[in-house]
């Protein structure tokens, strides 16, 4: 499977240096070239994830881990670009899944496994501290004891010894009754068993039969291995229990493998120092009478910071430096010229403004990506020292000790530089003095009146540090306590069920925007929730997306959605809720520090989820004066400041729910939140899966008394929370033990769902009419807009 990627990908790869790199003006074949190759990224992602859980092998792990980084955020700069055309987050490509023969289920992103094996350990003494804190602070109550009274608990003695005394009786009649019985029945006369012969005809034909058995099971399966549909015995030899301990113990032998790389390392600083360290002086020696031949002059030895002799090493040779040297004296003239000529110069930036101008007219491209260098580089490494690499040997899948040796040169040759330094930048300074004359000019510790001028960033206000004398336990503490960092839910993305929109491409064609459907939803939290929280230099690298806003009616899942984030990531929840923060922490201060304590604990214990309920509030067109000081509205200002607090290396994801986001203002509401997306009422394919989800999960069982169909039809217009609230109402605990006498009937679920009030279309229109006002829904009116015209423009022509 790893084999099959890395041939895949590497196709990739030879694609996107042909097909991205020109520029092109249509935009449909442009669209389709990049959904095209989001497709392929993904079905390579989904191999390499499963390879990567599957092996054992940690240097292959290493490998594997580096390639798939690298196609995760080449996934979401595909997004990027797919959004930025098409000017929207949802795209229907039925028509290239069906040319690939794939289908919907092909290409949907899987969350990566080693998100949560990698830190199980850390989370699992996480959860066991907020559970104490909690219990402590008297937010989480321990496990319900049923306590009963005395005379309850004499009552029940009392039932189960009459019980008992009951069931003795029982047995003891029972035995009296069949002594008269047979006491009663005439004497027979005692049957003889079989003869000696008739036994033994017996046990041969019992015999026979089961080796008959035997054979004919043996030659089914010798049948089914060359068919090719079984695997040879030998193949066979582990069984499942060791396939499985082998993947447990896999921890174990990455301690194995420590111990192994701390004996190698020591053996390798043992025989091979010496010959590094005289090598090294070698090396910086001659460069040093190069530069001195040259130049002139020797060379000053670079600071530690800058990188001490691997900053010599790595420099250019001294003519290459001479040249350059000559060239920036050369650019040093250019610019005076120009100085003189500022006139000229200005006509000359205007007309190079033009020519970018026309270039921009050329056509599409594609934009530069962060991620094809660290595919490639795993691509190489890939093909030098995994792809014809013999592994008969290697049964066990251990580590190669000769990958290690050369992983570990290279930090025991780390580890000699510095030692190195300390002495060729004395021999430097003697070299100087004898030859030259020179004195050592060793860099003076800067002094309290030699302060360097440096222009300094302004540190916003919550970045400045206000509580330096507390630790991180501490704050942890302070924000359960307080009820802003809860426990979230163990909700797995998975359990988010919906189906895909088939009629999407069909609408799009008909000059109609369709609804998104709850599948298409759940991948865009994978892609802009959970796989840049879940690596570190996916989130570095990748577009970056700091805030995310779920809008949709009530009962849709957004809260769901939001613990499903922190689920899969092990990431912590923090609650700035409407009702979570109101009447805590008063007065602008009081914000401030709530805030900082919030941007200081996530950015630590990274990664971390900031989810908002009831956002909306927040941006409210109309607030009391009590509202703006006490309550949500004090943190409008507030939260662009949060937002421009976090960098990029910083695996923080802030996430606000609402139901009603037309009751904001539009202008601050789009600012803060970067992407929006609208979660609709389930279509019809949609409600078939999650009756049939919601019922099996809550224990109930489908027959043909059981129309899902007719459901499915009948509650059109209620969201996946009133499915919820309709099944567990029926299937009670007394219902379902009168499941197998009595089967589900469609009736009664009918009948709870006339109860309830359904999500109407002027809700659904009005959330529509909301998001053609953002941003995006905007660009995708006027999108609309021009391709309409253009088609008309066209028909015109045609006419004439």
């Amino acid at each position: 499977m790893w084999m099959d990627a890395q041939k895949d990908l590497d196709v990739q790869l030879q694609k996107e240096r042909e097909e991205f790199l020109q520029p092109e003006q249509d935009l449909g074949k442009v669209f389709k070239m990049l959904a095209t190759s989001y497709i392929k990224y993904v079905q390579i992602f989904r191999a390499l994830e499963t390879a990567h859980d599957q092996l054992i092998h940690q240097q292959k792990r290493a490998v594997i881990r580096q390639v798939l980084d690298g196609v995760t955020g080449r996934i979401l700069e595909m997004k990027k670009e797919m959004v930025d055309l098409e000017k929207s987050e949802f795209h229907y490509i039925d028509n290239i899944l069906e040319d690939l023969k794939l289908l919907p289920e092909d290409i949907e992103v899987p969350i990566p496994r080693f998100f949560i094996k990698e830190q199980l350990e850390v989370l699992q003494q996480r959860e066991k501290i907020l559970d104490q804190i909690l219990l402590e602070a008297g937010l989480q109550a321990e496990e319900p004891v049923e306590a009963m009274t005395f005379e309850e608990a004499i009552k029940i003695i009392q039932v189960a010894e009459r019980a008992r005394q009951g069931r003795c009786r029982a047995a003891y009649v029972k035995r009296i009754y069949l002594a008269e019985k047979r006491a009663k029945q005439p004497k027979l006369e005692v049957k003889t068993g079989l003869s000696p012969d008739a036994a033994a005809t017996r046990i041969q034909k019992v015999w026979r039969g089961r080796i008959q058995r035997k054979k004919t099971e043996n030659l089914r399966e010798e049948e089914m291995v060359f068919l090719g549909m079984n695997l040879p015995p030998h193949l066979k030899a582990r069984s499942v229990l060791q396939v499985d301990a082998g993947q447990v113990n896999a921890l174990q032998g990455e301690i194995q493998e420590r111990d192994d790389e701390i004996s190698i390392k020591n053996k390798l600083r043992e025989t091979e120092g010496l010959l590094i360290k005289e090598t090294l002086q070698d090396q910086i020696g001659q460069c040093f009478i190069e530069c001195r031949h040259i130049v002139g002059r020797f060379p000053n030895y670079p600071a530690e910071d800058a990188g001490g002799s691997m900053a010599i090493l790595s420099q250019n040779t001294p003519e290459e430096v001479a040249a350059e040297l000559a060239a920036t004296m050369e650019k040093a003239l250019e610019k005076k010229d120009q100085k003189d000529k500022k006139g000229k110069g200005g006509e000359k930036e205007k007309s190079k403004d033009k020519k970018e101008e026309k270039e921009e007219d050329e056509g599409w491209k594609m934009a530069p990506s962060n991620f094809l260098s660290i595919m490639e580089e795993g691509n190489s490494q890939y093909k030098a020292v995994w792809q014809n690499r013999d592994e008969g040997w290697d049964f066990l899948q251990d580590h190669d000790p000769e990958l290690m040796k050369e992983k570990k040169r290279e930090e025991v040759e780390k580890e000699i530089r510095v030692q190195v330094d300390e002495l060729m930048q004395q021999k430097l300074e003697n070299l100087k003095l004898a030859v030259d004359g020179e004195k050592s000019t060793k860099p003076k510790k800067g002094r309290k009146g030699d302060k360097k001028t440096t222009t300094r960033k302004k540190v916003s206000e919550l970045e400045e540090d206000l509580t330096p004398d507390r630790t991180i336990d501490s704050l942890y503490k302070e924000l359960v306590e307080e009820g802003l960092l809860i426990k979230a839910k163990t909700v797995n993305l998975s359990d988010y069920v919906g189906e895909y929109n088939y009629l999407g491409s069909t609408l799009r064609q008909a000059d109609r925007e369709p609804m998104p459907s709850l599948a298409d939803v759940r991948q865009l939290i994978a892609l802009y929730g959970i796989l840049p929280l879940g690596s570190q230099i996916v989130h570095e690298r990748a577009p970056l997306v700091k805030a995310l806003l779920l809008a949709g009616p009530a009962g849709v899942g957004k809260k769901m959605l939001v613990h499903a984030i922190c689920t899969e990531t092990g990431a912590n929840l923090f609650n700035l809720s409407a009702s979570s923060i109101t009447g805590k922490y008063p007065g602008r201060s009081g914000l401030q520090m709530m805030l900082h304590m919030v941007l200081k604990v996530a950015k630590q214990l990274q990664p971390s989820v900031v989810w908002i309920g009831d956002t909306e509030k927040i941006f409210s067109k109309a607030a009391s004066k009590a509202d703006r000081e006490v309550g949500p509205k004090r943190l409008e200002k507030m939260l662009p400041k949060f937002l421009k607090a976090l960098r990029a290396p910083d695996r923080v994801l802030l996430v606000g729910t609402t139901n009603r986001p037309f009751d904001a203002n539009l202008k601050p509401f789009c600012k803060v939140y970067q992407k929006i997306i609208v979660i609709p009422r389930p279509d019809y394919a949609s409600r078939f899966v999650l009756w049939k989800h919601i019922i099996l999960q809550n224990g109930g069982a489908i027959t043909n008394l059981l129309s899902i169909s007719c459901l499915a039809n009948v509650s059109d217009g209620f969201t996946p929370g009133q499915l919820i609230q309709a099944v567990q109402a029926v299937l009670s605990k007394l219902r379902l033990l009168q499941m197998t006498r009595k089967p589900l009937r469609t009736e009664e679920f009918i009948g709870f769902l006339a109860t309830q009030d359904p999500v109407y279309r002027e809700e659904e229109e009005a959330f529509k009419a909301w998001y053609a006002k953002t941003p995006l829904g905007r660009a995708r009116t006027r999108a609309l807009a021009g391709n309409t015209k253009a088609g008309k423009g066209s028909k015109g022509k045609g006419n004439k």
